[in-house]
Order: C-alpha cells, then sequence, then structure tokens
C-alpha cells in the first residue's frame, strides 16, 4: 500500500477521533498508530529498518513483530525522552505560580519600562514566562494584571491583551522544555541548547511582528473590560493592591527560568567541531562537569529544586512542598507525557511505513521545499483539530525521514522550527488556548476571531519566512 494512503487513514483515525467522536488526544493517537501499523508491509519494514542502520536479521525481526508491540516500543522510546524533561518542567511552572515568582517578574518588568510601555512590559514576561510554564497557565497568571492596568489607565484593554498572547505563544512552539518543541527536537537528534536559541531568536521576531499587530488592531477594536466570573472587576483592586513583601525577589524568580537555559546553552559547544580544538585544552574536569549540569534532565532538575526551595523558603510546610504540590504537578505532567508519547508512537510507526521518503519523492517532483512542507503538515493539523503540541507530534512523524543534513542541505533545527511556526496558524473554537483567551479576558467568539486569530497567524507566516532565511544565510552544516 502507497505511504500516502496510510497516512491519510492513520489522519483520519486522530482527526476524526478527537474531532468527531471527542475521543481523549491520547486515545487517539493509539489508534491512529495501531492503524498504520497493522497496513504498514513487512517489506517497508525491514526497508526503514536498514535505513536505519540495523542488520538485515534485525529489520526482519522487527517487521514480525504484532503491530501493538511496534506501537508499545515507539510509545516507551518516546516517553524515555522526554518523560523526565516534562515532569520537570511541570514542577518548575507550578513553583513559579505558587511562590509568586511569576507575579514578581511581571510586576518588575512593568516598575522597569513604566506604566506607558506596560504592553512591552507584557510581550517580554509572557515570552520568559512562556518557557518553562504553559500557554494557558501564563495567560491565567497574566490576565488579570491587564485587567487591573484598564481599570487603571482606561484605555488599550486590546493592545494589554494581545501583547500577553504575542508574548507566550511562540515560546511555547518553539522553546523548550515545553512539550512540542521539546519532542521535535528529540526527534530530529537537534542539540536542546541550539534549539533554546533558535527558538528564542526567531520567537523574538515574530514577537515582535505581533506585537506591531496588536498596536494596528488597538487602533481599530476598542473591546471594553467586561466581567468574568474567574475574575470580578472588584477582586482585581485587590489583585494590583497585593503586598510585595509576599513575593520572593527578582533574581530567586527569574532563577528557574534563566539558570537551565545558561546551563544547556553552555554545553552546547562542546559538540561543536569549531570548538573541539579549544575544548582539548581545558582540563577534563571542567568539560565533564559542564556537560553533566548541561544535560537537560540534570538543569531543569536543579531548577525545580530551586523552585521547590523558594516555596520552603517562604515559610512553607515541607510537607506539603514536597508532596501535595509535586504531586499536582506531577499529574499535569503525566497527562502531557501520555499524549506526547502516544504521538510519537504515531509518528514512529509512519516512519516505518515509509512516508519519508514517499514525500520526499513528491517534494522533488513538484519542487515542494522540506521548509515549507514541513511548516504546512503542522499548519493542517493544527487548523483541523486544535492543539499545537499534536500538530508538531504530527508534523515531525511525516517529515522527519528525510530530516538529515545530508538530505537537506542545512541543520534539521530549521525544520524544527518550521514545525513550530505551522503550529500556529489559525487557532479558532476548536482550540482550548481560544476558549481560554475568550473566557478570561471577556473577549466574545467574535472579537477573537478578528483579534487573536489572524495575529497568532501573522506570527506563525513570518516565521516561516524567517526560518527559511536563516537556514539559507546559516545552514549551519
Amino acid at each position: 500500500m502507497d505511504p500516502l494512503w496510510i497516512l491519510f487513514f492513520g489522519m483520519v483515525v486522530v482527526l476524526g477521533g478527537i474531532l468527531a467522536l471527542r475521543l481523549h488526544a491520547f486515545l487517539a493517537l493509539v489508534l491512529g498508530a495501531l492503524l498504520v501499523a497493522a497496513l504498514t508491509p513487512a517489506a517497508a519494514i525491514v526497508q526503514h529498518g536498514i535505513s536505519k542502520k540495523l542488520s538485515p536479521e534485525a529489520a526482519q525481526k522487527v517487521a514480525g513483530q504484532p503491530a501493538i508491540e511496534r506501537v508499545t516500543r515507539e510509545f516507551g522510546s518516546t516517553a524515555g525522552r522526554i518523560g523526565v524533561l516534562v515532569a520537570l518542567a511541570t514542577i518548575v511552572g507550578k513553583c513559579l505560580l505558587d511562590s509568586g515568582g511569576a507575579d514578581r517578574i511581571v510586576r518588575t518588568t512593568l516598575r522597569l519600562l513604566g506604566e506607558a510601555r506596560a504592553p512591552l512590559a507584557f510581550l517580554s514576561s509572557g515570552f520568559l514566562l512562556g518557557i518553562p510554564v504553559f500557554f494557558d497557565t501564563v495567560f491565567l497568571l497574566m490576565i488579570p494584571l491587564g485587567k487591573a492596568l484598564r481599570l487603571r489607565t482606561g484605555r488599550n484593554y486590546t493592545l494589554y491583551v494581545l501583547s500577553i498572547i504575542a508574548g507566550a505563544t511562540m515560546t511555547h512552539s518553539l522553546v523548550p522544555p515545553t512539550p512540542g518543541p521539546l519532542f521535535v527536537a528529540a526527534e530530529l537528534k537537534v542539540n536542546m541548547g541550539l534549539m533554546i536559541l533558535g527558538g528564542c531568536v526567531v520567537g523574538a521576531v515574530t514577537a515582535g511582528v505581533g506585537w506591531a499587530f496588536a498596536h494596528w488592531v488597538n487602533r481599530r477594536f476598542d473591546i471594553p473590560l467586561r466581567e468574568s466570573a474567574h475574575t470580578p472587576l472588584a477582586d482585581l483592586e485587590k489583585l494590583s493592591q497585593r503586598d510585595e513583601k509576599e513575593l520572593p525577589p527578582f533574581w530567586l524568580a527569574a532563577l528557574p527560568i534563566v539558570l537551565p537555559v545558561l546551563l544547556i546553552s553552555a554545553s552546547t559547544p562542546l559538540d561543536s567541531p569549531e570548538w573541539r580544538q579549544t575544548i582539548a585544552s581545558w582540563p577534563p574536569g571542567l568539560v565533564s562537569l559542564i556537560r553533566t549540569l548541561g544535560d537537560a534532565n540534570v538543569a531543569l532538575g536543579i531548577s525545580a529544586l530551586i523552585g521547590l526551595g523558594t516555596l520552603v523558603w517562604q515559610g512553607r510546610n515541607h510537607g506539603e512542598v514536597f508532596t501535595r504540590r509535586v504531586d499536582k504537578a506531577l499529574e499535569e505532567a503525566g497527562s502531557i507525557i501520555l499524549i506526547t508519547a502516544a504521538g510519537g508512537a504515531f509518528g514512529g510507526v509512519l516512519q516505518q511505513c515509509g512516508i519519508g521518503p514517499r514525500v520526499q519523492e513528491l517534494s522533488e517532483a513538484y519542487s515542494i521545499g522540506i521548509l515549507p512542507l514541513a511548516w504546512a503538515v503542522s499548519a493542517l493539523v493544527r487548523i483541523a483539530q486544535g492543539s499545537a503540541t499534536v500538530a508538531m507530534i504530527t508534523a515531525v512523524g511525516v517529515v522527519g525521514g528525510m530530516a538529515t543534513p545530508e538530505l537537506l542541505g542545512f541543520h534539521p533545527l530549521w525544520v524544527a522550527l518550521a514545525i513550530g511556526c505551522g503550529s500556529k496558524m489559525i487557532p479558532w473554537m476548536n482550540d482550548s488556548g481560544f476558549w481560554v483567551i475568550c473566557k478570561m479576558s471577556g473577549f466574545t467568539e467574535k472579537e477573537c476571531m478578528m483579534t487573536f486569530s489572524p495575529m497568532v497567524s501573522l506570527m506563525g507566516l513570518t516565521g516561516l519566512g524567517v526560518v527559511m532565511l536563516l537556514a539559507k544565510l546559516f545552514p549551519l552544516v
């Protein structure tokens, strides 16, 4: 069977399960993976195994395994790569919220930039917080501050809301350790430090474009501040007057975010051929220490300990901090790990069916570049089912087989970032984030479709252009 038909049937099961049957994304992805595995011919599995440097005997052994065994093996492989990272990142985010560290970052940024530059403060705070904290959580944290500022200024509410979104939304899809970019980087074997650096660069450019669009929209749509069931206007006054003595100092609040970025980035040159001669003259113990601390699991583990230590330093009960709060974070992480690992299983068996070489044939026949192709697959899945993370997982499963430096002519980093940008396209009513924004901001569905949806889509399209330009200027191979 043609791999394109296998892909089609798998996508029908995944998207149909999520949209029509209202299945949980985990179940839909597992069912899709089982169907793809069952439809894949043994010859395709053998060929894929040989392309992955397996011996013919080992590849034949994989081909003889039942579909369920191949799916569960891919599931376990994915969970092993990203499970600990997602769990630690969730603990960091939970600690930032519970300690007031996230609140301190936003307030300090507002104070430094001034109330007149509040939109820039929201943009930069959202961008920073979006690295370890999920987008929905960042928005829920910051929107009360935006509402409180609207009460003081009496204007620019549309600009405040869109600035928060523009800052946080791109890091969610471009910068690890959030699950989407974390998974894509692992699948394409992109160094984590390089992914963080590239994601921050592309994210900063696209956030700037989103911010400019927010200013343009703000002049045309003066959306009023409305009552919300979750944040009544009367409570916003109390929030704006909250005693800052309850919040940790800024350096301590920012440390769990900045430290892992610095540690991972410091270890990135160790694997670079350009630095090999320089590093050879360093003491072996220093190189080993940098490599150990720069491991993503270790770096995020240190951040999680700092976050938990901040809660203890504030006088919280040790037992509550290390049990109840960690339990809540891990409950959230568990769901994310299951969905991401199921997506990894779906992508893994898709690659076994030979979809990578087949798509490569099409891209060569119709002169479709890999970057626009990766972006388009991610965009189509996002528009169809609403989840940016599922879109990224699916897209890397489709194009991952041909995303090697030898075939591309440039580093797979740019494919990973193109996938992330594609996952931002046309958010609408099938996206949980769309409803979080509507309900918490007080925007109507029509107002969201006229402001939030086009802004994020413009950012995703701009991101593709930036990635293609950077891949041309800096192929990194």
